[in-house]
């Protein structure tokens, strides 16, 4: 009989611990040997022994932290390859979240886990799209996991963000995303929809946005906001960290309109609370279809739920005839709504 991933899979004040493979998942303090999925801050932890994710990942976090603070020994690892831990099989398998996010999946004596990161079922023209692999445990993010919670598709959005600009010429709409991930998406997104004018971001955008580029995800015409003239940002786009939309750094623009990218712009008074002239619900995590769905398409008969709506899905799963419990990880945010 092949193991239960429970008997081999802990939690631990360090985070998820795989026993005979000596390694943790996204630790959150430093550790002897790490797997990263993405890196979102809440994922990757600077001050690791030695490292193993995507080419990806790793040139993102060596442009966030800092070569030295990435992993004293990285090792990048492509989707799809074989890597042998202790007595596990890792491969890393395409989460869809972001630029070289990656699932998990550990392989130990017949029994499969994956441990999900952080993933979108929506086409994102910067990363690779989420891919189904079977498991006997799927552990699974739940951001958004409430009913609630439905993303229409980023197109209607971008749509709604084209009409504004077109109808206030005048003024200047500063959209605010996070630098990793929501910023590039929102950039292409807007480049396939037609939209070649320059780009105006905060400077904490631009150093991902150039690592993107080198790992070849064209972005077109990019401008720091910070330099450019109060005439050249009339009529523009300019993308902020959600921090900066609202402080006196946006107030230097012409007339804001001030927008907001996220999938928590579903919640009315959210977007209120945040002076949100034009919320647009564009998230990189999957919404509540898209968690249904992912659970029905793996076929695991038991999933882990975390960070998130744990009991709602956990009830959905129970109803789908597939055995859930909550995973207790604590240290894992909404960096990237």
């Amino acid at each position: 009989m092949a193991p239960h991933p429970q008997t081999w899979l802990k939690t631990t004040p360090s985070g998820l611990y795989c026993e005979p493979g000596d390694f943790y998942i996204d630790p959150l303090r430093p550790v002897e040997r790490a797997v990263i999925s993405h890196a979102h801050a809440d994922h990757a932890r600077p001050g690791h022994k030695a490292v193993l994710a995507t080419q990806g990942t790793l040139a993102i976090m060596r442009t966030r932290m800092g070569a030295e603070a990435a992993g004293a020994a990285q090792q990048a690892l492509a989707y799809g390859e074989e890597q042998k831990l202790g007595d596990v099989t890792v491969t890393l398998h395409p989460a869809g979240h972001v630029l070289g996010s990656a699932q998990i999946a550990m392989e130990y004596r017949g029994s499969r886990a994956i441990v999900s990161g952080d993933y979108k079922r929506q086409a994102d023209p910067t990363c690779a799209a989420f891919e189904v692999v079977p498991c006997d445990v799927f552990v699974t993010e739940a951001t958004f996991g409430l009913p609630v919670f439905q993303h229409p598709e980023a197109a209607q959005e971008i749509g709604r963000l084209l009409a504004s600009v077109a109808l206030f010429p005048e003024r200047t709409h500063v959209v605010g995303c996070y630098a990793l991930g929501k910023c590039q998406r929102l950039i292409a997104e807007l480049r396939h929809a037609g939209y070649e004018k320059p780009i105006y971001l905060h400077g904490a955008h631009l150093p991902v946005c150039e690592t993107y580029r080198a790992l070849g995800v064209e972005l077109g015409d990019l401008r720091p906001a910070t330099v450019a003239e109060k005439s050249a940002l009339k009529g523009a786009i300019v993308l902020a960290p959600p921090s900066a939309i609202a402080d006196r750094w946006a107030r230097r623009l012409e007339d804001p309109v001030v927008c907001m990218a996220s999938g928590w712009m579903r919640v009315r008074q959210r977007a209120k609370a945040g002076g949100v002239e034009l919320p647009l619900v564009i998230s990189d995590h999957a919404d509540w279809n898209g968690l249904l769905a992912t659970i029905r398409e793996v076929g695991a008969p038991e999933i882990w739920v975390t960070h998130g709506g744990e009991e709602a899905l956990i009830h959905a799963a129970s109803r789908m005839q597939i055995r859930a419990r909550a995973l207790r990880l604590i240290g894992y945010g909404e960096e990237d709504g």
